[in-house]
C-alpha cells in the first residue's frame, strides 16, 4: 500500500519572527526598517539598550553607541530624536533619554 506524502506545513509565524532580534545578525542591525511601526519597535529597543535614562550624552557618545549596531548612526540618531526617544536642546550640545 503506497504511503501518502505529506506536504510540509508553512513555518508558523511566531513572536520571534516579529521580535526586534529578527532585525539583527551577529549583533549588527541588518537594515533600518522602512515600515514606521517596525522602525518604532527598533528605536525603542535601541533607546532601552544603549542609553541610560538619567545620563546626558554628547553627540559623539550617541554616535559611538549607535555605531555598535549600524554604520548609519546619523540616520538612527535622527529617528530617535524625531520619535522623542532622545531629546536634545536647540544647540545640540547634549542628548538624554526622552519618553
Amino acid at each position: 500500500m503506497p504511503t501518502e506524502q505529506q506536504t510540509p506545513a508553512p513555518p508558523a509565524r511566531t513572536a520571534r519572527t516579529h521580535s526586534v532580534e529578527a532585525l539583527f545578525s551577529h549583533g549588527r542591525l541588518v537594515a533600518i526598517p522602512r515600515k514606521e511601526a517596525r522602525r518604532e519597535q527598533l528605536l525603542v529597543h535601541l533607546a532601552d539598550t544603549l542609553f541610560e535614562r538619567e545620563r546626558s550624552y554628547t553627540e559623539r557618545e550617541v554616535n559611538e553607541a549607535l555605531l555598535t549596531v549600524h554604520e548609519d548612526c546619523s540616520a538612527l540618531r535622527r529617528y530617535l530624536v524625531v520619535a522623542g526617544l532622545l531629546v536634545r536642546p536647540r544647540d545640540g550640545s547634549s542628548y538624554h533619554r526622552g519618553r
